[in-house]
Protein backbone atom coordinates (compact mmCIF):
# COMPACT_ATOMS: atom_id res chain seq x y z
CA UNK A 1 0.00 0.00 0.00
CA UNK A 2 1.39 3.43 -1.55
CA UNK A 3 2.31 5.54 1.88
CA UNK A 4 0.87 8.76 2.59
CA UNK A 5 -2.97 7.49 2.04
CA UNK A 6 -5.25 7.75 4.81
CA UNK A 7 -6.96 4.10 5.44
CA UNK A 8 -8.56 4.52 8.57
CA UNK A 9 -12.43 4.89 7.11
CA UNK A 10 -11.64 1.88 4.67
CA UNK A 11 -10.71 -0.50 8.10
CA UNK A 12 -13.61 0.99 9.79
CA UNK A 13 -16.08 0.16 7.09
CA UNK A 14 -14.82 -3.32 6.48
CA UNK A 15 -15.06 -4.03 10.93
CA UNK A 16 -18.55 -2.47 10.45
CA UNK A 17 -19.24 -4.96 7.56
CA UNK A 18 -17.37 -8.25 9.24
CA UNK A 19 -19.67 -7.46 12.30
CA UNK A 20 -22.83 -7.32 10.41
CA UNK A 21 -21.80 -10.41 8.99
CA UNK A 22 -21.07 -12.26 12.07
CA UNK A 23 -24.37 -11.11 13.71
CA UNK A 24 -26.25 -12.08 10.68
CA UNK A 25 -24.72 -15.80 11.42
CA UNK A 26 -25.09 -15.99 14.54
CA UNK A 27 -29.08 -15.04 14.15
CA UNK A 28 -29.00 -17.51 11.03
CA UNK A 29 -27.39 -20.33 13.93
CA UNK A 30 -29.94 -19.75 16.43
CA UNK A 31 -32.44 -19.76 13.94
CA UNK A 32 -31.17 -23.19 12.31
CA UNK A 33 -30.82 -24.38 16.64
CA UNK A 34 -35.06 -23.72 16.94
CA UNK A 35 -35.82 -25.13 13.72
CA UNK A 36 -33.57 -28.59 15.09
CA UNK A 37 -35.55 -28.21 18.21
CA UNK A 38 -38.28 -28.24 16.35
CA UNK A 39 -37.63 -31.27 14.07
CA UNK A 40 -36.28 -33.15 17.41
CA UNK A 41 -39.48 -32.33 18.89
CA UNK A 42 -41.25 -33.50 15.76
CA UNK A 43 -39.21 -36.74 15.60
CA UNK A 44 -40.16 -37.31 19.08
CA UNK A 45 -44.16 -36.70 18.55
CA UNK A 46 -43.44 -39.23 15.41
CA UNK A 47 -41.82 -41.44 17.43
CA UNK A 48 -44.35 -41.60 19.55
CA UNK A 49 -46.97 -41.99 17.21
CA UNK A 50 -45.23 -44.84 15.82
CA UNK A 51 -45.61 -46.52 19.00
CA UNK A 52 -48.87 -45.57 19.60
CA UNK A 53 -50.01 -47.05 16.23
CA UNK A 54 -47.86 -50.48 17.41
CA UNK A 55 -50.09 -50.39 20.25
CA UNK A 56 -53.44 -50.26 18.36
CA UNK A 57 -52.49 -52.69 15.76
CA UNK A 58 -51.38 -55.56 18.60
CA UNK A 59 -54.53 -54.45 20.69
CA UNK A 60 -56.67 -54.55 17.11
CA UNK A 61 -54.85 -58.24 16.68
CA UNK A 62 -55.94 -59.27 20.48
CA UNK A 63 -59.37 -58.35 19.05
CA UNK A 64 -59.10 -60.11 15.81
CA UNK A 65 -58.61 -63.27 18.03
CA UNK A 66 -61.30 -62.36 20.85
CA UNK A 67 -64.21 -62.03 17.92
CA UNK A 68 -62.71 -65.27 16.33
CA UNK A 69 -62.81 -66.97 19.88
CA UNK A 70 -65.82 -65.27 20.36
CA UNK A 71 -67.40 -66.36 17.06
CA UNK A 72 -66.64 -69.95 17.71
CA UNK A 73 -68.19 -69.99 21.26
CA UNK A 74 -71.36 -68.14 20.01
CA UNK A 75 -71.90 -70.88 17.34
CA UNK A 76 -71.88 -73.55 20.22
CA UNK A 77 -73.81 -71.77 22.59
CA UNK A 78 -76.28 -71.34 19.24
CA UNK A 79 -75.96 -74.98 19.14
CA UNK A 80 -76.76 -76.05 22.71
CA UNK A 81 -79.75 -73.45 22.71
CA UNK A 82 -81.44 -75.07 19.40
CA UNK A 83 -81.00 -78.67 21.31
CA UNK A 84 -82.46 -77.31 24.76
CA UNK A 85 -84.65 -75.68 22.68
CA UNK A 86 -86.02 -78.72 21.21
CA UNK A 87 -86.03 -80.09 24.49
CA UNK A 88 -88.66 -77.32 25.46
CA UNK A 89 -90.72 -78.08 22.67
CA UNK A 90 -90.87 -81.28 23.58
CA UNK A 91 -91.83 -80.88 26.95
CA UNK A 92 -94.33 -78.14 26.07
CA UNK A 93 -96.34 -80.93 23.59
CA UNK A 94 -96.21 -83.30 26.90
CA UNK A 95 -97.40 -80.58 29.35
CA UNK A 96 -100.35 -79.34 26.56
CA UNK A 97 -101.38 -83.11 26.43
CA UNK A 98 -101.60 -83.12 29.97
CA UNK A 99 -103.48 -79.97 30.67
CA UNK A 100 -106.11 -81.18 28.59
CA UNK A 101 -106.81 -83.71 31.23
CA UNK A 102 -107.00 -80.98 34.45
CA UNK A 103 -110.30 -79.56 34.04
CA UNK A 104 -111.65 -83.59 34.03
CA UNK A 105 -109.65 -83.98 37.37
CA UNK A 106 -110.64 -80.11 38.48
CA UNK A 107 -113.69 -81.52 38.60
CA UNK A 108 -113.94 -84.76 39.71
CA UNK A 109 -111.71 -83.16 43.26
CA UNK A 110 -114.00 -80.47 43.46
CA UNK A 111 -117.23 -83.22 43.66
CA UNK A 112 -115.00 -84.87 46.16
CA UNK A 113 -114.26 -81.55 47.96
CA UNK A 114 -117.90 -80.94 48.46
CA UNK A 115 -118.93 -83.89 49.92
CA UNK A 116 -116.50 -83.63 52.54
CA UNK A 117 -117.58 -79.97 52.98
CA UNK A 118 -121.02 -81.29 53.39
CA UNK A 119 -119.85 -84.07 55.55
CA UNK A 120 -118.47 -81.97 58.16
CA UNK A 121 -120.99 -79.35 58.09
CA UNK A 122 -123.39 -82.00 59.18
CA UNK A 123 -121.06 -82.95 61.78
CA UNK A 124 -120.40 -79.12 63.11
CA UNK A 125 -124.44 -78.57 62.98
CA UNK A 126 -124.42 -81.98 65.19
CA UNK A 127 -121.96 -80.95 66.90
CA UNK A 128 -123.26 -77.82 67.50
CA UNK A 129 -126.13 -78.58 68.77
CA UNK A 130 -124.87 -80.02 72.19
CA UNK A 131 -122.50 -77.16 72.45
CA UNK A 132 -125.22 -75.75 75.07
CA UNK A 133 -125.32 -78.88 77.02
CA UNK A 134 -121.21 -78.98 76.93
CA UNK A 135 -121.16 -75.13 78.31
CA UNK A 136 -123.28 -75.58 81.32
CA UNK A 137 -121.51 -78.82 82.17
CA UNK A 138 -118.16 -77.51 81.96
CA UNK A 139 -119.77 -74.47 84.73
CA UNK A 140 -121.21 -77.13 86.69
CA UNK A 141 -118.18 -78.75 86.97
CA UNK A 142 -115.78 -75.38 87.48
CA UNK A 143 -118.62 -75.03 90.60
CA UNK A 144 -117.35 -78.60 91.69
CA UNK A 145 -113.82 -78.51 91.27
CA UNK A 146 -114.11 -74.69 93.31
CA UNK A 147 -116.49 -76.76 96.17
CA UNK A 148 -113.62 -79.62 96.17
CA UNK A 149 -110.40 -77.29 96.55
CA UNK A 150 -112.39 -75.51 99.69
CA UNK A 151 -112.85 -79.27 100.67
CA UNK A 152 -109.18 -79.96 100.05
CA UNK A 153 -108.37 -77.35 102.00
CA UNK A 154 -110.77 -77.56 104.98
CA UNK A 155 -109.23 -81.57 105.06
CA UNK A 156 -105.91 -80.37 104.57
CA UNK A 157 -106.37 -78.58 107.85
CA UNK A 158 -107.63 -80.55 109.80
CA UNK A 159 -105.02 -83.64 108.96
CA UNK A 160 -102.32 -81.35 110.44
CA UNK A 161 -104.31 -81.10 113.58
CA UNK A 162 -105.11 -84.97 112.92
CA UNK A 163 -101.36 -85.95 113.13
CA UNK A 164 -100.59 -83.55 115.72
CA UNK A 165 -103.61 -85.26 118.13
CA UNK A 166 -101.91 -89.08 116.57
CA UNK A 167 -98.39 -88.13 117.51
CA UNK A 168 -99.20 -86.65 120.77
CA UNK A 169 -102.07 -90.27 121.23
CA UNK A 170 -98.48 -91.77 120.63
CA UNK A 171 -96.27 -89.90 123.04
CA UNK A 172 -94.86 -86.42 123.74
CA UNK A 173 -91.90 -88.77 124.49
CA UNK A 174 -91.03 -91.40 122.04
CA UNK A 175 -88.51 -94.69 122.89
CA UNK A 176 -87.09 -96.25 119.90
CA UNK A 177 -84.27 -99.54 120.51
CA UNK A 178 -82.43 -100.49 117.61
CA UNK A 179 -79.82 -103.31 117.80
CA UNK A 180 -76.88 -102.87 115.98
CA UNK A 181 -75.42 -106.57 114.08
CA UNK A 182 -71.97 -108.22 115.56
CA UNK A 183 -68.36 -106.62 114.99
CA UNK A 184 -65.35 -107.84 115.28
CA UNK A 185 -64.36 -105.98 117.76
CA UNK A 186 -66.83 -107.42 120.17
CA UNK A 187 -64.65 -110.49 119.92
CA UNK A 188 -62.42 -108.48 122.49
CA UNK A 189 -58.89 -110.43 122.86
CA UNK A 190 -60.59 -113.43 122.10
CA UNK A 191 -59.96 -115.14 118.25
CA UNK A 192 -62.69 -113.69 115.64
CA UNK A 193 -63.63 -116.96 115.38
CA UNK A 194 -65.54 -117.67 117.89
CA UNK A 195 -67.88 -114.19 116.83
CA UNK A 196 -71.23 -114.94 118.51
CA UNK A 197 -70.72 -118.56 119.62
CA UNK A 198 -71.98 -119.61 123.17
CA UNK A 199 -69.75 -118.95 125.96
CA UNK A 200 -67.98 -116.56 124.39
CA UNK A 201 -67.96 -112.45 124.98
CA UNK A 202 -69.52 -112.03 121.73
CA UNK A 203 -72.15 -113.94 122.28
CA UNK A 204 -75.60 -112.45 121.64
CA UNK A 205 -77.45 -111.90 124.25
CA UNK A 206 -80.05 -109.13 123.20
CA UNK A 207 -82.28 -110.70 120.94
CA UNK A 208 -85.32 -108.96 119.02
CA UNK A 209 -88.50 -110.36 119.23
CA UNK A 210 -90.54 -108.76 117.46
CA UNK A 211 -91.62 -104.78 116.61
CA UNK A 212 -91.96 -103.23 119.92
CA UNK A 213 -90.09 -105.66 122.05
CA UNK A 214 -86.29 -106.85 123.03
CA UNK A 215 -85.44 -109.67 124.97
CA UNK A 216 -82.14 -109.34 126.92
CA UNK A 217 -81.64 -113.06 127.68
CA UNK A 218 -78.28 -114.34 129.75
CA UNK A 219 -77.65 -117.22 132.56
CA UNK A 220 -78.33 -114.18 134.86
CA UNK A 221 -81.15 -111.59 133.12
CA UNK A 222 -83.96 -112.93 131.38
CA UNK A 223 -86.15 -109.82 130.46
CA UNK A 224 -88.34 -108.55 127.92
CA UNK A 225 -88.24 -104.64 127.47
CA UNK A 226 -91.10 -102.87 125.19
CA UNK A 227 -91.04 -100.19 123.38
CA UNK A 228 -93.02 -98.30 120.65
CA UNK A 229 -90.95 -99.04 117.85
CA UNK A 230 -87.47 -101.98 117.73
CA UNK A 231 -85.44 -102.22 114.88
CA UNK A 232 -83.37 -105.35 114.67
CA UNK A 233 -79.94 -105.73 113.30
CA UNK A 234 -81.07 -106.10 109.59
CA UNK A 235 -82.83 -103.33 109.86
CA UNK A 236 -81.70 -100.28 106.77
CA UNK A 237 -81.08 -96.70 107.56
CA UNK A 238 -84.48 -96.00 105.55
CA UNK A 239 -86.27 -98.35 107.69
CA UNK A 240 -85.28 -96.61 110.84
CA UNK A 241 -85.83 -92.96 109.34
CA UNK A 242 -89.84 -93.80 108.25
CA UNK A 243 -90.48 -94.12 111.86
CA UNK A 244 -88.69 -90.88 112.07
CA UNK A 245 -90.39 -88.74 109.55
CA UNK A 246 -93.74 -88.27 110.75
CA UNK A 247 -92.43 -86.22 113.55
CA UNK A 248 -91.24 -83.54 110.86
CA UNK A 249 -94.27 -82.50 109.79
CA UNK A 250 -94.76 -81.47 113.17
CA UNK A 251 -91.97 -79.06 113.35
CA UNK A 252 -93.59 -77.01 110.08
CA UNK A 253 -97.05 -76.59 111.95
CA UNK A 254 -95.17 -75.14 115.15
CA UNK A 255 -93.92 -78.00 117.10
CA UNK A 256 -90.63 -78.31 118.87
CA UNK A 257 -88.57 -81.67 117.81
CA UNK A 258 -85.86 -83.38 119.34
CA UNK A 259 -84.32 -86.65 118.27
CA UNK A 260 -81.65 -88.10 120.98
CA UNK A 261 -79.27 -91.15 119.87
CA UNK A 262 -78.33 -93.05 123.42
CA UNK A 263 -76.54 -95.70 124.18
CA UNK A 264 -72.70 -97.00 125.20
CA UNK A 265 -69.68 -96.34 123.19
CA UNK A 266 -69.70 -98.56 119.68
CA UNK A 267 -73.70 -99.57 119.76
CA UNK A 268 -73.97 -96.99 116.46
CA UNK A 269 -74.93 -94.22 117.75
CA UNK A 270 -73.15 -91.67 115.24
CA UNK A 271 -74.19 -94.24 112.60
CA UNK A 272 -77.62 -93.71 113.16
CA UNK A 273 -77.63 -89.77 113.30
CA UNK A 274 -75.24 -89.49 110.45
CA UNK A 275 -74.99 -92.21 108.52
CA UNK A 276 -70.88 -94.13 106.99
CA UNK A 277 -70.17 -92.67 103.70
CA UNK A 278 -66.79 -93.82 102.08
CA UNK A 279 -67.74 -92.19 98.45
CA UNK A 280 -65.50 -88.76 98.73
CA UNK A 281 -67.64 -87.64 96.02
CA UNK A 282 -71.11 -87.79 97.34
CA UNK A 283 -73.79 -85.25 96.92
CA UNK A 284 -76.17 -84.99 99.37
CA UNK A 285 -78.40 -82.75 97.41
CA UNK A 286 -78.31 -84.69 94.32
CA UNK A 287 -78.26 -88.55 94.92
CA UNK A 288 -79.04 -90.07 98.62
CA UNK A 289 -76.61 -92.48 100.46
CA UNK A 290 -78.42 -95.97 101.61
CA UNK A 291 -76.29 -95.38 104.23
CA UNK A 292 -77.06 -91.79 105.31
CA UNK A 293 -78.32 -91.28 108.85
CA UNK A 294 -81.22 -89.10 110.54
CA UNK A 295 -79.36 -85.58 110.09
CA UNK A 296 -79.36 -85.46 106.61
CA UNK A 297 -82.83 -87.32 105.76
CA UNK A 298 -84.21 -85.21 108.20
CA UNK A 299 -82.95 -81.89 107.01
CA UNK A 300 -83.74 -83.41 103.30
CA UNK A 301 -87.60 -83.75 104.37
CA UNK A 302 -87.72 -80.56 105.39
CA UNK A 303 -86.46 -78.77 102.66
CA UNK A 304 -88.88 -81.26 100.91
CA UNK A 305 -91.74 -80.38 103.09
CA UNK A 306 -90.48 -76.11 102.80
CA UNK A 307 -91.49 -76.43 99.19
CA UNK A 308 -94.78 -77.48 99.74
CA UNK A 309 -95.60 -74.15 101.07
CA UNK A 310 -95.88 -70.83 100.03
CA UNK A 311 -92.39 -69.58 98.31
CA UNK A 312 -90.81 -67.24 100.96
CA UNK A 313 -92.48 -67.67 104.58
CA UNK A 314 -90.10 -70.14 105.30
CA UNK A 315 -86.26 -69.44 106.43
CA UNK A 316 -83.97 -72.48 107.89
CA UNK A 317 -80.92 -72.06 110.50
CA UNK A 318 -78.47 -74.12 111.33
CA UNK A 319 -76.27 -74.53 114.14
CA UNK A 320 -73.83 -76.77 115.65
CA UNK A 321 -72.39 -77.54 119.22
CA UNK A 322 -70.25 -79.86 121.19
CA UNK A 323 -70.96 -80.31 125.47
CA UNK A 324 -67.29 -81.43 125.87
CA UNK A 325 -66.09 -81.88 129.50
CA UNK A 326 -69.10 -80.01 130.84
CA UNK A 327 -68.49 -76.71 128.56
CA UNK A 328 -70.47 -75.51 125.01
CA UNK A 329 -68.22 -75.40 121.96
CA UNK A 330 -69.45 -73.70 118.83
CA UNK A 331 -68.45 -76.09 116.43
CA UNK A 332 -68.94 -73.20 113.75
CA UNK A 333 -67.24 -70.76 115.51
CA UNK A 334 -63.52 -69.78 114.96
CA UNK A 335 -62.55 -68.47 118.37
CA UNK A 336 -63.11 -71.30 120.61
CA UNK A 337 -62.02 -69.01 123.43
CA UNK A 338 -65.66 -67.48 123.59
CA UNK A 339 -67.84 -68.79 127.17
CA UNK A 340 -70.99 -69.74 125.63
CA UNK A 341 -73.63 -69.62 128.66
CA UNK A 342 -77.73 -71.09 128.65
CA UNK A 343 -80.34 -68.35 128.87
CA UNK A 344 -83.60 -69.51 130.28
CA UNK A 345 -86.60 -67.35 128.95
CA UNK A 346 -90.17 -66.81 131.03
CA UNK A 347 -91.67 -69.65 129.30
CA UNK A 348 -89.58 -72.04 129.36
CA UNK A 349 -87.51 -72.37 125.99
CA UNK A 350 -83.76 -72.80 126.16
CA UNK A 351 -80.97 -70.42 124.12
CA UNK A 352 -77.40 -70.09 123.79
CA UNK A 353 -77.31 -65.95 122.76
CA UNK A 354 -74.05 -66.56 121.59
CA UNK A 355 -73.98 -69.23 119.35
CA UNK A 356 -73.14 -68.76 115.84
CA UNK A 357 -75.48 -69.99 113.31
CA UNK A 358 -75.83 -70.18 109.52
CA UNK A 359 -78.38 -69.55 106.74
CA UNK A 360 -79.08 -72.90 104.77
CA UNK A 361 -81.16 -73.45 101.63
CA UNK A 362 -80.25 -77.00 100.62
CA UNK A 363 -79.38 -80.10 102.91
CA UNK A 364 -75.62 -79.88 101.13
CA UNK A 365 -75.62 -76.59 102.82
CA UNK A 366 -76.47 -78.51 106.03
CA UNK A 367 -74.48 -81.29 105.69
CA UNK A 368 -71.42 -79.17 104.91
CA UNK A 369 -71.86 -77.28 107.69
CA UNK A 370 -72.40 -80.37 110.07
CA UNK A 371 -69.12 -81.71 108.19
CA UNK A 372 -67.12 -78.76 109.27
CA UNK A 373 -68.02 -79.07 112.80
CA UNK A 374 -67.32 -82.64 113.33
CA UNK A 375 -63.37 -81.76 111.88
CA UNK A 376 -63.08 -80.54 115.56
CA UNK A 377 -64.98 -82.39 117.21
CA UNK A 378 -63.35 -84.24 119.92
CA UNK A 379 -62.60 -88.25 119.64
CA UNK A 380 -60.24 -90.55 120.88
CA UNK A 381 -59.34 -94.45 120.77
CA UNK A 382 -60.29 -96.87 123.48
CA UNK A 383 -59.99 -100.52 123.91
CA UNK A 384 -63.73 -100.12 123.18
CA UNK A 385 -63.55 -98.32 120.17
CA UNK A 386 -61.28 -96.54 117.86
CA UNK A 387 -63.25 -93.48 117.05
CA UNK A 388 -64.61 -93.14 120.52
CA UNK A 389 -66.38 -89.53 119.94
CA UNK A 390 -65.98 -87.68 123.55
CA UNK A 391 -68.49 -85.25 123.40
CA UNK A 392 -71.94 -84.88 122.93
CA UNK A 393 -72.79 -83.29 119.21
CA UNK A 394 -76.08 -81.09 119.29
CA UNK A 395 -77.20 -80.01 115.33
CA UNK A 396 -79.84 -77.76 116.05
CA UNK A 397 -82.29 -76.43 112.79
CA UNK A 398 -84.03 -73.27 113.47
CA UNK A 399 -87.19 -73.03 111.26
CA UNK A 400 -88.54 -69.04 111.33
CA UNK A 401 -92.36 -69.27 109.52
CA UNK A 402 -94.21 -66.61 109.22
CA UNK A 403 -97.43 -67.30 110.83
CA UNK A 404 -100.52 -68.98 109.50
CA UNK A 405 -102.54 -65.72 110.21
CA UNK A 406 -102.19 -61.97 110.31
CA UNK A 407 -104.59 -59.53 112.13
CA UNK A 408 -105.44 -55.90 112.34
CA UNK A 409 -104.82 -53.34 114.58
CA UNK A 410 -107.24 -52.31 116.52
CA UNK A 411 -109.21 -48.95 116.24
CA UNK A 412 -106.86 -47.34 119.03
CA UNK A 413 -103.83 -48.14 117.40
CA UNK A 414 -102.24 -50.08 119.98
CA UNK A 415 -98.74 -51.73 119.05
CA UNK A 416 -100.47 -55.77 119.79
CA UNK A 417 -104.05 -57.21 119.72
CA UNK A 418 -104.89 -60.23 121.17
CA UNK A 419 -105.69 -62.43 118.59
CA UNK A 420 -106.30 -66.92 118.97
CA UNK A 421 -105.07 -69.00 116.99
CA UNK A 422 -106.10 -72.07 115.00
CA UNK A 423 -106.80 -74.38 118.32
CA UNK A 424 -107.78 -71.16 120.35
CA UNK A 425 -104.95 -70.16 122.32
CA UNK A 426 -104.60 -66.59 123.04
CA UNK A 427 -101.82 -64.89 120.64
CA UNK A 428 -99.90 -61.54 120.67
CA UNK A 429 -99.22 -60.23 117.19
CA UNK A 430 -97.57 -56.91 116.10
CA UNK A 431 -97.04 -54.64 113.52
CA UNK A 432 -94.04 -56.18 111.12
CA UNK A 433 -93.24 -56.07 107.42
CA UNK A 434 -94.80 -59.05 105.89
CA UNK A 435 -92.82 -61.78 104.14
CA UNK A 436 -95.06 -62.57 101.14
CA UNK A 437 -98.47 -64.54 100.62
CA UNK A 438 -99.16 -67.53 102.49
CA UNK A 439 -100.63 -71.05 101.77
CA UNK A 440 -103.99 -70.98 99.36
CA UNK A 441 -105.98 -72.61 101.67
CA UNK A 442 -106.79 -69.35 104.01
CA UNK A 443 -109.76 -67.61 104.10
CA UNK A 444 -110.30 -64.25 101.88
CA UNK A 445 -109.91 -62.54 104.80
CA UNK A 446 -106.45 -63.76 106.05
CA UNK A 447 -104.96 -63.26 102.11
CA UNK A 448 -106.24 -59.72 101.97
CA UNK A 449 -104.36 -59.50 105.62
CA UNK A 450 -101.54 -60.95 104.36
CA UNK A 451 -100.93 -58.55 101.15
CA UNK A 452 -101.42 -55.58 103.44
CA UNK A 453 -97.88 -54.44 103.81
CA UNK A 454 -96.50 -53.82 107.95
CA UNK A 455 -98.89 -56.87 109.16
CA UNK A 456 -97.85 -60.07 110.38
CA UNK A 457 -95.41 -62.36 112.96
CA UNK A 458 -93.11 -65.04 112.81
CA UNK A 459 -92.75 -68.11 114.53
CA UNK A 460 -89.40 -70.21 115.44
CA UNK A 461 -89.73 -73.70 115.88
CA UNK A 462 -86.00 -76.02 116.43
CA UNK A 463 -85.65 -79.56 115.30
CA UNK A 464 -82.82 -80.76 117.94
CA UNK A 465 -80.73 -83.82 116.35
CA UNK A 466 -78.64 -84.74 119.23
CA UNK A 467 -75.96 -87.98 119.09
CA UNK A 468 -74.82 -88.24 122.31
CA UNK A 469 -71.53 -89.34 123.32
CA UNK A 470 -71.03 -92.88 124.54
CA UNK A 471 -71.84 -94.42 128.06
CA UNK A 472 -68.60 -96.65 128.79
CA UNK A 473 -67.16 -99.06 131.22
CA UNK A 474 -63.87 -97.15 132.49
CA UNK A 475 -62.11 -101.42 133.66
CA UNK A 476 -63.05 -101.94 129.71
CA UNK A 477 -62.17 -99.12 127.94
CA UNK A 478 -58.79 -98.48 129.68
CA UNK A 479 -58.70 -94.87 129.33
CA UNK A 480 -55.97 -92.95 131.71
CA UNK A 481 -55.05 -89.11 131.86
CA UNK A 482 -57.19 -86.90 129.69
CA UNK A 483 -59.42 -89.10 128.30
CA UNK A 484 -60.40 -90.63 131.82
CA UNK A 485 -61.39 -87.07 132.83
CA UNK A 486 -63.40 -87.10 129.37
CA UNK A 487 -65.61 -90.71 130.30
CA UNK A 488 -66.03 -89.10 133.65
CA UNK A 489 -67.61 -85.94 132.25
CA UNK A 490 -69.32 -88.07 129.84
CA UNK A 491 -70.45 -90.64 132.25
CA UNK A 492 -71.70 -87.80 134.55
CA UNK A 493 -73.93 -85.97 132.02
CA UNK A 494 -75.69 -88.99 131.08
CA UNK A 495 -76.45 -90.25 134.69
CA UNK A 496 -78.02 -86.02 135.18
CA UNK A 497 -79.79 -87.12 132.28
CA UNK A 498 -81.53 -90.36 134.06
CA UNK A 499 -81.54 -88.31 137.25
CA UNK A 500 -83.65 -85.78 135.31
CA UNK A 501 -86.05 -88.44 133.63
CA UNK A 502 -86.49 -90.12 137.07
CA UNK A 503 -87.67 -86.80 138.87
CA UNK A 504 -90.57 -86.00 135.53
CA UNK A 505 -91.41 -89.74 135.92
CA UNK A 506 -92.00 -89.48 139.98
CA UNK A 507 -93.49 -85.82 139.06
CA UNK A 508 -90.97 -84.28 141.94
CA UNK A 509 -91.18 -80.75 142.61
CA UNK A 510 -87.49 -79.97 141.68
CA UNK A 511 -86.38 -81.72 138.55
CA UNK A 512 -82.51 -81.00 138.71
CA UNK A 513 -82.10 -79.44 135.03
CA UNK A 514 -78.80 -77.46 135.41
CA UNK A 515 -76.67 -80.15 137.22
CA UNK A 516 -74.86 -80.60 133.85
CA UNK A 517 -75.02 -78.43 130.51
CA UNK A 518 -76.73 -81.61 128.50
CA UNK A 519 -79.43 -81.47 130.72
CA UNK A 520 -79.58 -77.59 130.63
CA UNK A 521 -79.27 -77.34 126.80
CA UNK A 522 -81.69 -80.20 126.39
CA UNK A 523 -84.49 -79.02 129.38
CA UNK A 524 -87.20 -77.26 126.94
CA UNK A 525 -87.06 -80.45 124.83
CA UNK A 526 -86.98 -83.04 127.91
CA UNK A 527 -89.22 -81.68 130.16
CA UNK A 528 -90.86 -79.01 128.38
CA UNK A 529 -93.53 -78.60 125.37
CA UNK A 530 -91.24 -80.48 122.27
CA UNK A 531 -91.55 -84.07 120.87
CA UNK A 532 -88.66 -85.86 121.81
CA UNK A 533 -87.83 -89.18 120.31
CA UNK A 534 -85.15 -91.49 122.34
CA UNK A 535 -83.18 -93.88 120.14
CA UNK A 536 -81.31 -96.68 122.04
CA UNK A 537 -78.64 -98.51 120.21
CA UNK A 538 -78.03 -101.23 122.14
CA UNK A 539 -74.68 -103.51 121.17
CA UNK A 540 -76.01 -107.19 121.28
CA UNK A 541 -72.82 -108.85 122.47
CA UNK A 542 -72.11 -110.44 125.67
CA UNK A 543 -69.28 -108.68 126.78
CA UNK A 544 -71.26 -105.22 126.62
CA UNK A 545 -74.52 -107.00 128.71
CA UNK A 546 -73.91 -104.68 131.38
CA UNK A 547 -73.99 -100.88 129.40
CA UNK A 548 -76.77 -102.71 127.74
CA UNK A 549 -78.76 -103.25 130.81
CA UNK A 550 -78.18 -99.71 131.70
CA UNK A 551 -79.47 -98.20 128.51
CA UNK A 552 -82.48 -100.23 128.00
CA UNK A 553 -83.38 -99.31 131.83
CA UNK A 554 -82.79 -95.54 130.44
CA UNK A 555 -85.42 -96.12 127.54
CA UNK A 556 -87.79 -98.00 129.96
CA UNK A 557 -87.50 -94.72 132.21
CA UNK A 558 -88.20 -92.69 129.74
CA UNK A 559 -91.26 -94.22 128.26
CA UNK A 560 -92.84 -93.60 132.16
CA UNK A 561 -92.57 -89.59 131.53
CA UNK A 562 -96.02 -87.90 131.37
CA UNK A 563 -95.90 -84.51 130.20
CA UNK A 564 -98.68 -82.19 128.97
CA UNK A 565 -100.06 -81.88 125.90
CA UNK A 566 -97.25 -80.75 123.36
CA UNK A 567 -98.21 -76.97 122.60
CA UNK A 568 -97.95 -75.25 119.59
CA UNK A 569 -95.24 -72.16 119.18
CA UNK A 570 -97.32 -68.95 119.27
CA UNK A 571 -96.05 -66.06 116.68
CA UNK A 572 -93.46 -63.76 118.67
CA UNK A 573 -94.58 -60.06 119.18
CA UNK A 574 -91.02 -59.26 119.84
CA UNK A 575 -89.66 -60.36 116.12
CA UNK A 576 -89.39 -58.20 113.48
CA UNK A 577 -90.35 -60.05 109.80
CA UNK A 578 -88.13 -58.09 107.59
CA UNK A 579 -84.92 -57.94 105.78
CA UNK A 580 -83.18 -58.43 109.26
CA UNK A 581 -85.42 -61.06 110.56
CA UNK A 582 -83.46 -64.36 109.15
CA UNK A 583 -79.96 -63.49 109.66
CA UNK A 584 -78.60 -63.53 106.61
CA UNK A 585 -74.67 -64.45 107.24
CA UNK A 586 -73.85 -66.80 103.91
CA UNK A 587 -72.97 -70.54 104.64
CA UNK A 588 -69.42 -70.46 105.06
CA UNK A 589 -67.48 -72.56 102.22
CA UNK A 590 -66.79 -75.82 103.86
CA UNK A 591 -65.45 -78.82 101.67
CA UNK A 592 -63.63 -81.98 102.14
CA UNK A 593 -65.06 -85.80 102.24
CA UNK A 594 -68.83 -86.34 102.95
CA UNK A 595 -69.36 -87.44 106.31
CA UNK A 596 -67.46 -89.54 108.58
CA UNK A 597 -67.21 -93.43 107.85
CA UNK A 598 -67.27 -94.28 111.67
CA UNK A 599 -70.09 -95.98 113.75
CA UNK A 600 -69.80 -94.13 117.29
Amino acid sequence: MPLGIDRTHFYAEKVKRQEKDLRTKDERIAQLETENSMLYLKLAQLHGTVQTARQENASLNGQVESEQHFRSNVSETAFKLQRELETIKNDLRSVQSIAIDIPEQFEKYTSQATKVVQRHRQVFQSQSSSMTSLQSQVTSMELALQEITERHSKEKKRRQELHNILMELRGNIRVHCRIRPLMEFDCGNEDSGSLGKSGSRSEVVVHFVDDENVCCRTAKHNKVFEYERVFGPTESQNGVFDEVQPMLTSLLDGYNICIMAYGQTGSGKTHTMLGSHKNEDYNPSRDPHRDEGVIPRAARELFRLITEKQSGTHKVEVSVLEIYNNDIRDLLSNDPSIKHDINTSTDGSVSVPTLSSKQVDTVYDVMCLVQHGLRTRRESATMVHEHSSRSHLVVTLTVISQAPSFFSRTASGSSQDLQRDLRGRSVSTSSVPNLGSLSNTWSGAEQSAASTPGMGAVIRTKLQLVDLAGSECVGMSGVKGAALREASNINKSLSALADVLGALAEHRSHVPYRNTRLTHLLQDSIGGDAKLLVLLCVSPAQRYITESLQCLGFGTRARQVQRGPTKRRLPSSAEKVDSSSVRTRSVSTVTGPSFIPKPT
